[in-house]
C-alpha cells in the first residue's frame, strides 16, 4: 500500500526543481503487507523508496533531490547464495520513520531501522544508519551529530 497525503509536491522532472534530479520517483513496495505513507503538505524530488516492511515519513518534510529511501538490505548478508536467495528471512528488513518537519539533504540515503526526530535536518549525501534526535543536524558517511538546531520563535 502507497499513501500520500494531502497537499504533497511530488516532483520527477528537471525542469521544475532547482537542482534537477536524475531520475523520476520511485515509490516500490516490496513485499505484500509493505508500506509506504506520506505525510500531509511535503515536498520530494526525485526521491527512490523501497518498502519491504514500512517506510513512514511525516507531515511538512522537504526530500531533495535523488534521496534514496529503503527499509530493507535487499539481498542476505550472507555470502552463500546470496545472489539468488529470495528467503525473506534471510534478508534484514527493519521499518524506516521520518518525523514531522524534516529537511533531508540531496543524493542521502536512509536507510534500514532508521528513526528521524521532529524538526531534523540531514546534511547533503549523507548515510544515515542509526537514529537521529530530533531538533538536530546530522551529516556526513556515515552521518554523524553536528549540532543542535535552535528554534526560533
Amino acid at each position: 500500500m502507497i499513501e500520500i497525503s494531502e497537499k504533497t509536491i511530488i516532483c520527477s522532472k528537471s525542469e521544475f526543481t532547482a537542482l534537477g534530479v536524475n531520475h523520476p520517483t520511485v515509490m516500490r513496495t516490496l513485499l505484500p503487507n509493505a508500506s509506504i505513507k506520506i505525510g500531509r503538505d511535503c515536498g520530494i524530488s526525485g526521491l527512490t523508496v523501497c518498502a519491504a516492511k514500512s517506510v513512514e515519513i511525516g507531515d511538512e518534510c522537504l526530500i531533495g533531490a535523488n534521496v534514496t529511501i529503503a527499509d530493507t538490505d535487499f539481498h542476505p548478508i550472507a555470502s552463500r547464495n546470496r545472489r539468488h536467495s529470495d528467503n525473506e528471512n534471510n534478508i534484514g528488513v527493519e521499518p524506516v520513520v521520518i518525523g514531522k518537519n524534516i529537511f533531508i539533504g540531496t543524493g542521502s540515503f536512509i536507510l534500514k531501522g532508521v528513526h528521524i526526530g521532529n524538526n531534523s535536518v540531514i546534511g547533503a549525501m549523507s548515510v544515515v544508519i542509526s537514529d537521529v534526535s530530533p531538533d538536530s543536524i546530522y551529516a556526513g558517511n556515515p552521518a554523524r551529530f553536528i549540532k543542535k538546531i535552535e528554534q526560533v520563535l
